[in-house]
């Protein structure tokens, strides 16, 4: 077989499958005479160890995604995969932009780690593609974007929180649980979460104003420029797939990854998000003001979280300026 890791220190998050699993793989997926010829390690991802495999008797590549060994994973990372995989059936109305799953395994005889096949999307991963258009071109991906985030904060789900649970029956139960498990990945990693405390017991003292969303809506949790492919010979951007749906919830869809890289840059060809063919108007309504700056501060957790992961010591000092001028306008 040809297989082409990628090459990572000793202290990587990330870390590899051997020849011989991979190989494993494919027995079970796809027979006993199967076998893979080439797995090439995929680097666009920071979390699940990703390959393009080629395999006998298949007519295209496919995707393997290896989650991080239990061990590993945060609490507020737990069982992502798991989460992306009970979220599919809530996602028909993107269904032809997302990998087609072929197989998922949780059962950990094979590798001690959940993995997961899935087809091979055409096209190009945005970040490698959208720059070589003019910005003029630009607004019209952005609206894109706005559109695909409108048809999955459209679908209505059954409680508040991750797809897979724990459930919620309130929207402020699901975002204090949030923080505190974010709080207690930091606490584990002898980083200091005082900040993030402070917005949980804000966000507990206003709880009513977090219970105004009482119909729980499907979120991306993670949908941006790094997770769609392009068309690689359209003129202007054209996004013909999805990808990484692993930290979808159930919540308020101001809450979304989405929604606040929208605003992160206003003024710019992303204010298209907006359009009417796009995501139309947000609420800026003073509770919802006030929610952002909580959901602000969720992000700005994660964040450092993956700061920390990736040994990026600068950004993660620069999470603790940023959370603090979010708690200046909460209190």
């Amino acid at each position: 077989m040809r297989f082409q890791p990628i090459e990572r220190g000793a202290q990587a998050f990330q870390r590899p499958a051997t020849e011989e699993e991979i190989q494993s793989i494919c027995h079970r997926v796809f027979g006993a005479d199967a076998r893979a010829v080439s797995a090439v390690e995929l680097g666009l991802g920071m979390y699940n160890t990703t390959y393009r495999v080629t395999v006998t008797g298949q007519e295209r590549p496919v995707i393997l995604r290896i989650a991080p060994e239990p061990e590993r994973q945060f609490r507020s990372e737990r069982q992502l995969m798991r989460n992306e995989y009970a979220s599919v059936p809530w996602l028909t109305a993107i269904a032809p932009l997302m990998p087609r799953v072929i197989a998922a395994d949780w059962s950990h005889e094979v590798i001690g780690r959940d993995w997961m096949v899935q087809s091979l999307l055409d096209g190009v991963p945005a970040p490698e593609r959208l720059g070589a258009y003019p910005r003029s071109a630009r607004a019209g991906f952005f609206r894109q974007m706005g559109a695909i985030a409108k048809s999955v904060h459209a679908v209505r789900g059954p409680h508040f929180g991750p797809v897979a649970g724990p459930p919620h029956t309130t929207w402020s139960q699901a975002v204090i649980a949030s923080l505190q498990d974010i709080a207690a990945d930091l606490d584990g990693l002898g980083l200091d979460a005082a900040d993030l405390r402070k917005v949980t017991a804000v966000a507990a003292d206003h709880h009513t104003v977090l219970d105004e969303i009482t119909q729980p809506r499907m979120l991306s949790g993670d949908l941006w420029t790094v997770n769609v492919m392009l068309d690689d010979t359209a003129p202007e951007p054209l996004i013909i797939g999805v990808l990484d749906m692993d930290r979808t919830l159930w919540g308020d869809p101001s809450a979304d990854w989405t929604i606040r890289m929208a605003l992160a840059r206003p003024g710019t060809e992303r204010d298209a998000f907006w359009d009417g063919d796009g995501y139309g108007t947000l609420d800026r309504s003073a509770s919802a003001v006030w929610r952002s700056r909580i959901y602000e501060a969720r992000h700005i957790g994660a964040i450092r979280l993956e700061r920390h992961r990736l040994g990026n010591a600068e950004g993660l000092r620069g999470t603790y300026d940023d959370l603090a001028s979010v708690l200046a306008e909460l209190t």
